[in-house]
């Protein structure tokens, strides 16, 4: 995103612009609005570094142009940390050379607990030498420090943060990975969890969540319901969902690792999969299905499948999928509830939530 498009005296027109085009997309006569801070309120960021002599700078390249770097001096949208970050870390690899040499990407994911994490992507071997120079600017910089290059990753300490979420007066907190998914906009994210809790409260029985990440909504949801059971792909999403049920103490949730469509495949009887012993999935009452798709939205087959669900807890980057779906998904259930999330201020993305209620209780 073009950093001259931030200006917060905009910010509210720029929102009405795109809930607008939201209310019509969907025909919507009713629908709840979730501003984002102005500044300052995206928790992750890269950038590359241009080296000119003796200096070196942040650039990035507007969508489309990897030719045309422009400087990032300051990063508004980004986190006062982020900020913060920015300038030190300029100061420290201008003092130790070895640390600067062909340095070309850093990566930054922080917390509104505080914590940080940097990863300094090289085009060269890292060697004791650096890891002793990357420990100092660890303890300078108080943050997590991680060093890649081709085929290599050095740990200074750890590869995650820890964030503290606040939903519905309750602390929640969660293991963020290197390099794993998580919601760049913080504040968003608690009214996105605290829009899904309010609006699941009387669903009862049982909750199946698919793409479940690290957990992000299943910590939170899983008070709505009687049992969950969790799905996701990705090994390092399922350990940190796995260590952030423990460490918010919730007992209640399963997590098995697979896709979506493998899930649906399983339920509707068509495979089995060894991933699934040790889980009796008769003995769920199923109530309610949470979906969180990437921009691909939901394939056919879980299209038709969540449709057999009560309520369905619709979650989306992509408004032009979710459209999609909702053509299939409405000739069985209504919108109950329809949400926008600004994620993305200054930009055209918009993040959706629908809770959409089941029409007739003998549809198939």
């Amino acid at each position: 995103m073009p950093l001259h498009r931030v200006n917060p005296d905009n910010y509210q027109q720029q929102l009405a612009t795109k809930v607008e085009k939201i209310r019509r997309q969907f025909d919507l006569a009713q629908l709840d609005i979730f501003p984002s801070q102005v500044l300052h309120y995206r928790m992750r960021a890269e950038f590359k570094l241009w080296h000119e002599g003796d200096e070196s700078y942040f650039v990035m390249f507007p969508p489309g142009q990897p030719q045309s770097p422009y400087r990032v001096d300051d990063f508004p949208i980004g986190s006062q940390r982020i900020n913060q970050l920015m300038h030190s870390i300029l100061e420290q690899i201008h003092q130790h050379p070895l640390l600067r040499h062909k340095l070309f990407q850093l990566e930054f994911l922080t917390t509104l607990s505080g914590e940080a994490l940097v990863t300094l992507i090289y085009h060269k071997k890292l060697d004791q030498h650096w890891s002793k120079l990357a420990a100092q600017l660890s303890v300078s910089l108080s943050a997590q420090i991680i060093g890649r290059s081709k085929k290599q990753k050095l740990l200074i300490d750890k590869d995650y943060v820890t964030e503290q979420l606040t939903v519905n007066g309750r602390s929640y907190q969660y293991r963020q990975h290197e390099g794993s998914f998580t919601q760049p906009n913080a504040g968003i994210n608690q009214k996105m969890l605290g829009w899904a809790l309010q609006h699941s409260e009387d669903f009862g029985g049982d909750l199946l969540e698919l793409y479940c990440g690290n957990g992000n909504f299943t910590a939170v949801l899983a008070s709505n319901f009687q049992q969950v059971l969790a799905t996701e792909i990705s090994k390092t999403a399922v350990k940190s969902a796995l260590h952030n049920f423990t460490v918010n103490h919730i007992d209640n949730v399963r997590i098995v690792r697979m896709s979506s469509e493998e899930f649906s495949s399983a339920l509707a009887g068509v495979r089995k999969f060894r991933r699934l012993e040790g889980i009796d999935l008769d003995g769920y009452q199923f109530s309610t299905v949470l979906v969180d798709p990437p921009r691909a939205g939901l394939d056919p087959l879980t299209e038709q499948w969540v449709s057999r669900f009560d309520n369905i807890i619709y979650i989306s980057c992509n408004p032009e999928t979710l459209h999609n779906n909702l053509q299939q998904l409405g000739q069985t259930h209504r919108i109950e509830r329809f949400a926008v999330f600004d994620q993305f201020p200054y930009t055209d993305h918009i993040e959706c939530g629908v809770i959409l209620k089941r029409k007739t209780k003998d549809i198939a």
